[in-house]
């Protein structure tokens, strides 16, 4: 249950409501609360931890690496809260698992779109550092979702996400009564001519949060939408829940190679 004090040096953290001993060193972040069990059916184990307002949380183990879980509510502003208490539990990796909107022609629905870097359209990570630092996604974690792709054989994309705080005028969509705010008309053609492969709701913050606090970060989304074909369907979700789920994995057997190796830093010289 979660703790009844605000104070962030709290062993049990005040909004996910879970310590160091309820998490593994990696967490996969979906969204939707309703999204965990889709990733916990990939596990050989799981257990929950606490389910406090959106903040769901499940610890396990897949193929006996550790693993958990914490879904993160809507937006950048609450997937900061998760990222802020998950680093003071003692996570080391932070891994988005959503449902996205694609905006390149190319991109099908039920494709995985695997974030390198992201446009910090969203106010909260502006909060934390100058406009021109980069959200940029670690080079380990975005090489394990990569293998993990190619070894379960599905389709994916990998490139620059935007991140924004609004689902509807931020994102370029008609707000209430045919509404729209200034530049919308125009925001998707800006990005698709920029080669931003995706729009989204938390990735940019999480991404700028782990560099920040030097933390592994990194984002995978299924495609729900493509805004330039007009197709919507809510498909693909276990797809990135299980791509996650093996990056974990890999990303644990990357650490042990760079172990023996006495390296500090995952190259291609050690195969996996």
């Amino acid at each position: 249950m979660a703790d009844d004090s605000e104070d962030p040096s709290d062993e049990v953290q005040y909004h996910i409501g879970v310590g160091p001993a309820d998490l593994a060193p990696a967490v996969l972040l979906p969204g939707n609360p309703d999204r965990v069990d889709t990733i916990t059916d990939f596990w050989d184990e799981a257990e929950e931890q606490a389910f406090h307002r959106e903040y769901h949380t499940v610890t396990g183990s897949v193929e006996e690496t550790p693993i958990s879980v914490t879904s993160t509510g809507i937006g950048s502003p609450a997937a900061a809260i998760a990222v802020e208490e998950l680093a003071r539990a003692g996570a080391e990796t932070l891994i988005r698992v959503g449902s996205t909107g694609a905006i390149q022609p190319d991109m099908e629905i039920g494709d995985l779109v695997i974030t390198s870097g992201a446009v910090r359209q969203e106010g909260t990570s502006d909060e934390y550092v100058r406009e021109e630092y980069p959200a940029v996604a670690d080079r380990e974690v975005t090489s394990a979702l990569i293998a993990a792709a190619e070894r379960l054989g599905y389709d994916y994309h990998v490139g620059l996400t935007m991140s924004a705080d609004s689902f509807y005028a931020g994102q370029g969509r008609t707000g209430f009564e045919g509404f729209e705010a200034a530049g919308s008309d125009s925001l998707v053609e800006e990005l698709q001519a920029a080669n931003v492969k995706n729009i989204e709701m938390e990735a940019s913050a999480i991404l700028t949060l782990g560099s920040i606090y030097d933390l592994r970060a990194g984002a995978i989304c299924s495609v729900y939408a493509n805004r330039e074909t007009g197709e919507f369907q809510s498909t693909g979700d276990a797809r990135a829940a299980e791509t996650a789920t093996l990056a974990v994995h890999l990303l644990a057997e990357m650490d042990q190679r760079k172990a023996a190796a006495g390296v500090d830093h995952w190259h291609p010289g050690l195969s996996l």
